[in-house]
């Protein structure tokens, strides 16, 4: 009976133009984290023209809406994030972020369109569904280190429905349009970041031994932190520590007494994050001291790796093989792009996947570029396995019970 009655084959491709026209709208008005008031109340708007009940003000803009299934059962809790990125988009899209500054380059507009989308399948059946479905929409995932779903466990988003099992969607501009990424065990990296200020003496250009230059002494250390991945880290753990931010100095003929770095950490396990850790901080100290200077360090912890429960993992495998095929979800490895949605998973099983959203011409801008485009071809896909994921899971889940 749930095999046939639930299934959502073909299903999102019936309302493909409309999945397509909320991504455009979506796009074309970005707004970044914990402001994302213009976008939470069309989540709401359409939330309503579908009949679904909601609760909002989560995190200030954030949206639970439960679809209750006509049996009784387990809970499901679907997540999109709905923040964009402070990049301005250089794209030549009809569809262009008209926000000067603001552009959904994480695809999070794809994310809330698709999910509000399974929303609308899910409902029309939920006389035969065992069971809620809770549909999660998620401000300031680009918000790091405090992120938006801590905030809304804090707020109580899962007090009266507390979710068996969680799921989120992402795009992803490396897999073929319409394929689905997903593993056991770690899928997203953790991602901390760093804040080095370089203390030493200012002067005259002309006279370098009155000083203490904070430019050499920052220049040095950042040599010697490239070797804490290729000399540090097992070879065969993942690791990376990037510098991506330098500020120091005045003038030409004038030495700085201080610079400051910024920089990020990832990994995907916490050893080798503490083994990283350990060394910034040893590094920084020996090579500011051997120069004659001091450092100050912000080390600030960030999300944790994305680790998917394999049962759960799995489940979305066989839901997208069961409605794409089995050439849907080719072998991946893992990200160490961060993922607020880790924190969802610290508390609750569930599995994070990938959509594949590759242009057809094969050749895709990366997330958080100015360039980034997907193809939209994708979105009835990636609709389609939300929906079947999470009566899959209830129908499995009621064999338990």
């Amino acid at each position: 009976m749930g095999r046939t009655i639930l299934n959502f084959e073909g299903q999102g491709e019936r309302i493909k133009n409309e999945i397509i026209e909320m991504r455009r709208h979506l796009h074309r008005n970005p707004e970044l984290s914990t402001k994302e008031f213009e976008t939470s109340q069309f989540i709401q708007d359409k939330l309503k023209e579908y009949e679904i009940p909601f609760k909002k003000g989560y995190a200030k803009t954030g949206v639970l809406a439960v679809i209750k299934g006509g049996r009784p059962g387990g809970v499901v809790a679907l997540r999109a994030d709905i923040d964009a990125l402070p990049i301005n988009e250089k794209t030549n899209a009809s569809f262009a972020s008209e926000k000067e500054g603001i552009m959904h380059a994480c695809g999070h507009d794809a994310h809330t369109s698709m999910l509000l989308g399974a929303g609308k399948l899910l409902n029309k059946k939920k006389k035969e569904i065992p069971g809620s479905i809770l549909l999660v929409f998620q401000p300031a995932e680009e918000n790091a280190p405090a992120g938006g779903s801590q905030p809304m466990m804090d707020d109580g988003v899962f007090d009266e429905y507390t979710p068996d099992v969680v799921y989120g969607q992402h795009v992803w501009p490396d897999l073929p349009a319409g394929k689905i990424g997903v593993r056991e065990g770690v899928m997203m990296g953790a991602s901390d970041r760093f804040y080095i200020t370089f203390n030493g003496t200012g002067g005259h250009a002309s006279m370098p031994h009155q000083t203490c230059d904070a430019i050499t002494m920052g220049m040095s250390v950042i040599n010697q932190l490239q070797t804490v991945v290729s000399r540090n880290v097992d070879p065969l753990e993942a690791g990376v520590l990037t510098i991506g931010k330098i500020e120091g100095g005045y003038r030409y003929n004038v030495i700085a007494d201080t610079v400051t770095i910024e920089g990020t950490v990832r990994t995907l396990n916490k050893q080798t994050c503490e083994t990283m850790k350990q060394r910034l901080y040893k590094i920084v100290k020996s090579g500011t001291e051997a120069m004659g200077g001091t450092a100050d360090i912000d080390y600030i912890e960030g999300y944790p790796a994305t680790v998917n429960t394999p049962e759960w993992a799995k489940q979305v495998r066989s839901s997208a093989q069961k409605i794409l095929g089995h050439e849907a979800t080719p072998d991946i490895n893992p990200s160490l792009g961060g993922e607020d949605f880790s924190r969802f998973l610290l508390k609750y099983p569930g599995a994070f996947f990938w959509l594949g959203t590759m242009p057809e011409h094969g050749n895709p801008k990366q997330l958080h570029d100015p360039h980034f485009e997907l193809d939209e071809k994708a979105l009835p896909n990636g609709t389609e396995v939300m929906a079947q994921v999470a009566v899959d899971t209830l129908l499995r889940l009621e064999k338990c019970l």
